[in-house]
Formats: C-alpha cells, structure tokens, sequence
C-alpha cells in the first residue's frame, strides 16, 4: 500500500487502525484483519530485545525487522519504520542515507523524533521522495533528558508542541504521531493542521491511534495508561485485532479511562 491510499481513507473521515509490528507472522495476521499502518517501532528494543529503552537499537536492526514485516504484508498494508537512535541525528545526509536503506527493506514511510531541530531533515527528505511521519509529545529516544512522562502539559509547552506541529508539516511531513499529551492539545492540533495525527495517549481526536502490539495483547507487566488489553475477551490473537479496529474506527478506543 502506498501513501496517496493510506490519505484516501483519511479523507473519507476513516479513523486509521495502527499497530506496531516487528516480524512476519504478526504482520500477516495484523494485515488479514484490518489493521491500516503497521509501525516497525523501536520500541522493539524494549518489547523483542529486552532493554530498558529504545535506545541500543541499530539502523541494522531496524532494517531486518523492516524486511521481514514486509514480508509478511504482502503489499496489504501501510509500513511506517522508524529511524533509530544516531541514524539520523547527525543532519539530512545521515538521515537520508538510514532512510534509503529503510524504504529499500520494505518500509513505505520513516518516522523521526523531534520537532524544530528536524525541520531541515524533513524537508531534505521530502524534497527527495521519502514520506516522512514526525513524532511530537513523549519522544522516547530522548528518555534520558525528559524521562517517561506526559508532556505539554502547561501553557508555554503546549504552544512549542503546536508551533513544531505546524512547522514540520510545512517542512514536508506527511504525517505526525502525538505521544503522551493531553487530549486537547491533540483536539487542537489535529484541527489546524492538514496532514493526520496518530495518536497514542493522545485522546481520541486524532486521525488515527496507535499502540504496541504487546500492550494491545495484555503481554506488559506494567502497561501505560492510554493501552487496553484487547485478548481479554478475545478468544484469538486476530478476534483481539479486529477488536481493536472497530473500537478505532468506531471512535470508542481511547475512551476517557486511557487519557492523562
């Protein structure tokens, strides 16, 4: 699936169903029961490796895990990557380089963190044909500054969060996910701008949400906040799927209980 059919769904007022998703057998069955956008995360790190962080994961790694999703897709469904930790922070050139090798593995976008800092990188990209998803709110990369909490939760943030928000879609951005802030910041911010917002603790105004696979199977010791477990109930992996791309679509997940 390319980027103008993921947009034509957006278009229709469809909310997109999105997972992440790290190998061939969960994207074949992510893919067969609705899912829209599967998230080859870095959050690989934490849920297949075993860290604390996302951060010891390499570009090699992320392209591995890109190609085997890819695999198991088939063409059926939108893959965003993201771009980890060092690949991309050096400047557009590095950034192009790790993107290249990303979409060249099976990805249909990248995904970076970060908001003004980027606007160079972004654009560098977009000018050169690689759909670029940006990533505002909790930015995990840069757990050891900000730590795993809410963010934007006073004035002068939220304003930052907006202003990044606006600036990278003009930079070129297709795309933003909205991480750990308040519900009406991401009301708000979904309404200005042009391109969809996912949200993931975000509320439920965003033009999508998304959650890790993991916590979406009830796998996580200590979930977030914002996640459900929808195996519970369920009496398989794809039944906990499409439940969870009806209550998407439907607007009844995230409900009041999964907001900050």
């Amino acid at each position: 699936m390319f980027l103008p059919h993921l947009m034509a769904r957006v278009e229709k007022g469809e909310k997109l169903a999105a997972l992440t998703c790290y190998d061939a057998s969960f994207a074949r069955v992510l893919a067969d029961n609705g899912i829209d956008l599967l998230l080859v995360g870095d959050s690989l790190g934490m849920t297949i490796q075993g860290h604390v962080t996302t951060l010891p994961v390499t570009l090699e790694h992320m392209v591995y895990h890109t190609e085997a999703v890819a695999r198991g897709v088939g063409g059926r469904a939108f893959i965003m990557a993201d771009l980890p930790f060092g690949s991309y922070q050096a400047g557009p050139t590095a950034a192009f380089s790790a993107a290249a090798r990303l979409l060249a593995a099976g990805a249909n976008m990248v995904k970076l963190e970060g908001g003004a800092v980027m606007l160079d990188t972004v654009r560098f990209l977009h000018e050169r044909g690689v759909p670029v998803c940006g990533h505002l709110g909790l930015l995990p990369q840069s757990v050891n500054v900000t730590g795993y909490r809410a963010q934007a939760r006073d004035v002068a943030a939220a304003e930052r969060l907006m202003h990044d928000a606006e600036a990278l879609a003009q930079a070129g951005a297709s795309m933003l996910v909205l991480e750990s802030i308040p519900a009406v910041l991401a009301d708000e911010t979904t309404q200005r701008l042009a391109i969809p917002t996912i949200g993931i603790g975000a509320g439920p105004h965003c033009n999508g949400q998304v959650l890790v696979l993991q916590d979406m199977l009830g796998l996580t010791d200590k979930p977030p906040r914002f996640a459900k477990d929808f195996m519970e109930g369920a009496w398989n992996v794809a039944a906990a799927v499409r439940a969870y791309v009806a209550a998407v679509k439907a607007g009844e997940f995230p409900g009041p209980e999964h907001g900050l």
